[in-house]
């Protein structure tokens, strides 16, 4: 599909004007593993070669390097098809980065791996960070905030933001808000927001069965509510069982502004 508008530079180079060195300098891993499975691993890094006309004299140094720093070694004689999904997923990056292309776009690289798989794939990833620039195109959010520097989020085909992952984070936290776990058998807690003036709000999240409640207490501006609420409510025999800082994830950030973006 062509461009409606705008340019597209890859590398200094336009798309349009050069497309063969613009394309030279992508490698590309797309989502659900398309591989010729008949072949071996190292026959298909080496056909990859081929197809990416790398040069016949540094071809096989070259296509031994990827194998190398792929993790593919132990496996290289055998036939992808009977490879597990995650060294399948290795055997694609392997593909993607046949041709030293200096920016990788991965397409959803961890769907459908077991945790010790995820874990080793992340880790290639940032391995390959060090050297290659990365575009990963994931909805696995946690995924994103482990291994990325910079979070661009898109929500119907429009950029609703760009930064860090911290950045992101912090823009939507509230750092004052206090998640407590406690058991008040004579129901005092909402008298607290009297005690205690930088209470702004204290909302109910859930009853256990054990007889404890949990509660999100919010407060006022900059306020650190923690050193009254352990006075206060000592006082008024609410027993506290836990008490912790909300977190803000990126999923929280996400959420925040696609619905600000909506509204």
């Amino acid at each position: 599909m062509n461009k409606q508008r705008g340019e597209i530079i890859v590398d200094g180079y336009d798309m349009l004007k050069k497309a063969k060195k613009a394309k030279k300098a992508i490698g590309y891993m797309p989502e659900g593993v398309p591989l010729y499975t008949d072949l071996t691993v190292r026959e298909f890094v080496n056909y990859m070669a081929e197809i990416k006309q790398v040069n016949k004299k540094e071809r096989k140094e070259k296509v031994e390097k990827i194998i190398e720093k792929t993790g593919l070694k132990e496996v290289e004689k055998k036939l992808i098809k009977n490879l597990s999904r995650g060294y399948k997923q290795r055997v694609s990056m392997a593909g993607a980065l046949v041709g030293e292309p200096k920016i990788l776009i991965l397409d959803e690289p961890t769907v459908g791996l077991d945790p010790k798989q995820i874990t080793e794939i992340r880790n290639l990833i940032r391995e390959l960070g060090k050297t290659h620039t990365i575009i990963l195109s994931s909805h696995i959010l946690s995924e994103v905030s482990q291994i990325c520097n910079k979070v661009i989020i898109i929500n119907k085909g429009k950029i609703v933001a760009i930064d860090t992952p911290e950045n992101l984070e912090n823009k939507v936290t509230n750092n004052n808000n206090i998640y407590v776990t406690v058991e008040d058998l004579e129901n005092k807690i909402q008298t607290m927001k009297e005690k205690i003036k930088d209470i702004q709000k204290i909302k109910l999240i859930a009853e256990n069965e054990d007889g404890t409640k949990q509660y999100e207490i919010q407060a006022k501006g900059e306020s650190d509510l923690r050193k009254a609420i352990f006075a206060e409510f000592a006082k008024e025999n609410i027993t506290i069982f836990e008490m912790k800082k909300a977190d803000t994830t990126l999923e929280d950030a996400f959420m925040k502004l696609i619905e600000g973006g909506e509204k």
